[in-house]
């Protein structure tokens, strides 16, 4: 686990247990080693703290280019913060470029890291769960791991869309992950990968009791 990741769950992970006291179910599906997705439901930006809080080891997030492209002093600062946290770059241009960040996710999950993804591609602008993408599921079959799906709920209670800080309320965040879905011999078609994704919402559904919108979510939140 990178140092700064390591006193960042030390430090922020402590308040968040200590302060909201979230509740963990299916903790025994998380491997004890190699890579894994862990594919959930989005309702907040609090979704990642309480996420990377509850995992017992290294979870690698998404970080825009800005974060380690920026010049200057402040820039190098940050880009050294992305790299010591183990961000994962994100280009927020549009066709081959964007598709750059899932094949930088690669290699870290075939070196045994786990990799946070939301198949929603946003929050939930209502709380209800929309049709998911398929990049979770071409990055679990290219990577040759499992897909474990996350329902969390009560973080947009806490933290809802265009608030800063969460408000206090120990006892109302749960998360739950699921059992690991193999991708083992699955196709990397759009058929294939369009099935594994049905299935991996069809779970996070199972987990989360949230109103299914089979149509994908409007890119505001």
């Amino acid at each position: 686990m990178p140092l700064l990741y390591t006193i960042g769950k030390f430090a922020i992970g402590t308040t968040l247990t200590l302060g909201w006291r979230p509740r963990v179910e299916g903790i025994e599906n998380i491997p004890a080693t190699g890579g894994a997705i862990f594919a959930g439901n989005h309702l907040s930006v609090a979704d990642e703290l309480f996420l990377g809080t509850v995992i017992p080891r290294h979870l690698a997030f998404w970080a825009k280019e800005e974060y380690f492209d920026s010049p200057g002093l402040k820039g190098k600062v940050t880009k050294y913060v992305m790299h010591g946290l183990g961000a994962i770059k994100v280009e927020r241009a549009g066709g081959r470029a964007a598709l750059a960040a899932f094949d930088n996710a690669i290699p870290v999950l075939k070196a045994g890291d786990l990799v946070a993804v939301y198949p929603e591609g946003t929050r939930s602008p209502d709380g209800k769960l929309y049709r998911g993408r398929t990049g979770a599921a071409r990055l679990a079959v290219a990577a040759g791991v499992p897909i474990i799906p996350v329902g969390v709920i009560g973080t947009d209670k806490i933290q809802p869309i265009g608030q800063m800080y969460p408000k206090w309320g120990p006892g109302k965040v749960t998360i739950k992950f699921g059992k690991p879905i193999d991708v083992t011999g699955r196709g990397d078609d759009g058929t294939s990968l369009r099935a594994i994704t049905d299935e991996v919402m069809a779970e996070i559904q199972k987990l989360t009791g949230q109103e299914y919108v089979p149509r994908y979510a409007p890119k505001k939140a």
